[in-house]
């Protein structure tokens, strides 16, 4: 293949030479995220986790392939750093930061992922120290969609999406009502990578002009296969999960203010099956999360507001293997309040001041309490909108596979003394609009105390797989994310350089899976190309110069694409025809050390919307 580097230059070059373009007609594609170019995967249908593949702030590293099992990182974090939300409530598992991601919700229920680092995440995130992900329930509109499509490896997936708004109203709110069924199979771009993906979702809705209230309820199973999945034998191990969620969310908007509260709780079970046939090895566990959360903002004087949470999340496990640890069930509160005041300097500047602080508390450890402070310079001018400078802590508590796995022996050794991590982020930024150009860019230092993460030692058993260690690090990096809409070309490029300093004590470490395992420097560009008779060229590029890591056996330095074509039929309103391929240009690449790269992926598919 071409040279990575040079490659990806033509990418970008030939982007600003379609921007010339005649303007056209958009064609009826789905958009579940402006930040990336193709909304749906090739390889199976579009979940949450899809959107975020080449997002420019978020790091997703496959198994598979994303919708299988992917591990999600913010700012150089591990899988376990990231929290999700979705309305007033964050959603996690209680067993395995591997499962943060699996939400059995199909996105035209969601808004637009929503990234969140620093102040944001502190303010709003759970559990999550480097940065987290929060999806709203959209508004349900009369209208559907119905796609299907298939492709090498005996690939077919299919999705079916409705939503109906009534005439009758109760308690002066329209009452609406939406359902999704979904289905994907697949041999897998290598052998014993076989999978086999359903989805149930249906969801009612109460809302008016000021307020929406959800009841959902969602089902998923998934099975699937790698070779390596999760250890460096080089021999297939299976995985099958399924996942229900029960969600009740209530949010009212409250003023021009932007004041609003919005309440929420949810029931989550996870049942995890893994499996390795070669050793006769097979693991069994069920997680139950119960949670409810409050959060809101509330004006208490010209130019002051207040925002506020407060919540709680039970969890239990059940497990054949994880039964080392000291417990298997656990309780955490949060709550939090941040002041903000506005000083106006003059008629085009403000300064917003906001300072507060969040407290965590768990049956299972000590507390702790964390402090949240934010300077902020809002200006009314054509080229810097914001400048800001920031301190805030966040902190975690471990998971029960790190917890509970035995210290002496096994697959996966934990360590039931590990305890809170905590985080202290400081960074500088701003964001405004130069040449067209929207601009948002962030420079940051953080230190990650007690961090756990998954580390290989050489001097033990061949049969273990990995050691849970707490590391001590320090991350600085730089992010900057650009955007701009053209006549007919949509851009959006995104770049992060990264640098750690890690401090493992007195374990005896010789590499690290995820800590470490991150982009020296990671480059981004989502371009969308209106070709004209209903034509559009959807491209989404990554390049990574990644940090060396001992474990990886090859390709340090890549580059991966994601392309499609969609024609929208102008004889029949709401038919898209696609071709899709993901891995362009077949790239051999570890997301996760000794964890083998997916290859080449084409699909062509329908979609007919109404």
């Amino acid at each position: 293949m071409p040279n990575h580097r040079f490659t990806f230059y033509l990418l970008i070059t030939a982007v600003s030479a379609c921007a010339q373009t005649e303007p056209v007609t958009l064609p009826a594609v789905t958009v579940y995220s402006s930040q990336v170019a193709n909304q749906e995967p090739s390889g199976s249908f579009a979940m949450p986790v899809s959107a975020l593949s080449y997002e420019p702030l978020v790091d997703v590293q496959a198994r598979n392939l994303a919708e299988g099992q992917a591990d999600v990182s913010i700012r150089g974090g591990t899988f376990e750093n990231t929290g999700f939300s979705i309305g007033a409530v964050p959603i996690y598992d209680p067993q395995t930061g591997h499962y943060f991601a699996e939400l059995p919700v199909t996105p035209a229920m969601l808004g637009a992922p929503l990234v969140r680092t620093g102040v944001d995440n502190a303010v709003s995130g759970w559990n999550a120290t480097a940065g987290s992900v929060a999806y709203a329930w959209s508004p349900i509109r009369t209208g559907g969609f119905a796609s299907v499509g298939g492709g090498d490896n005996d690939l077919f997936h299919s999705e079916l999406y409705a939503g109906y708004v009534g005439d009758v109203k109760l308690l002066g709110r329209r009452l609406a009502a939406d359902a999704s069924v979904a289905h994907s199979e697949s041999d897998g771009t290598r052998p014993f990578g076989d999978s086999n993906f359903t989805r149930y979702n249906a969801r009612l809705q109460l809302a008016n002009d000021v307020s929406q209230t959800d009841f959902f309820a969602g089902y998923q199973e998934k099975q699937f296969g790698w070779v390596n999945l999760y250890t460096p034998f080089n021999t297939p191990e299976t995985e099958n999960l399924r996942t229900m969620l029960l969600a009740l969310n209530h949010r009212v908007s409250q003023g021009a203010d932007g004041d609003f509260v919005e309440v929420g709780a949810y029931y989550r079970r996870n049942i995890d099956n893994y499996q390795i046939p070669a050793f006769a090895y097979s693991a069994h566990h069920t997680t139950w999360v119960q949670g409810a959360g409050v959060e809101g903002s509330v004006s208490v004087a010209d130019a002051t507001a207040v925002k506020y949470r407060a919540g709680a999340v039970a969890d239990d496990l059940q497990s054949d293997k994880l039964t080392a640890g000291t417990y298997h069930t656990r309780t955490q509160v949060y709550a939090g309040v941040v002041p903000e005041h506005t000083f106006t300097l003059d008629s085009r500047q403000s300064l917003v001041v906001s300072a507060g602080a969040n407290y965590d508390g768990s049956n299972r450890a000590s507390s702790q309490i964390s402090p949240v402070a934010e300077i902020a310079l809002e200006q009314k001018t054509s080229v810097l909108k914001r400048l800001y400078v920031s301190y805030a802590e966040t902190t975690q508590l471990p998971t029960y596979t790190a917890l509970n796995s035995p210290t002496g022996g096994g697959l996966f050794r934990g360590n039931p003394n590990l305890g809170r991590s905590i985080s202290k982020n400081f960074e500088i930024g701003a964001n405004g609009v130069v040449q067209d150009w929207s601009a948002k860019a962030a420079v940051f230092f953080r230190r990650d105390n007690n961090l756990v993460d998954w580390t290989y030692n050489s001097a033990l058993p061949p049969t273990t797989a990995r050691v849970a260690n707490a590391v001590d690090i320090d991350t600085t990096g730089f992010e900057v994310v650009l955007s701009r809409t053209f006549h007919s070309v949509d851009f959006v490029f995104g770049y992060t350089i990264l640098h750690k300093n890690a401090n493992y004590g007195s374990a005896v470490v010789d590499a690290s899976f995820y800590a470490l395992n991150y982009p020296d420097q990671r480059l981004t560009a989502a371009i969308v190309a209106r070709l004209g008779s209903g034509f559009e060229l959807r491209m989404d590029n990554e390049g990574r110069l990644q940090q060396p890591n001992a474990l990886r056996s090859r390709n340090d330095d890549v580059v991966l694409s994601s392309l499609g074509l969609y024609y929208a039929i102008p004889q029949v309103k709401g038919l898209t025809l696609s071709a899709q391929v993901d891995n362009l240009w077949n790239t051999y690449y570890e997301e996760v050390p000794l964890v083998p790269g997916a290859r080449r992926q084409f699909s062509v598919g329908a979609t007919y919307g109404w």
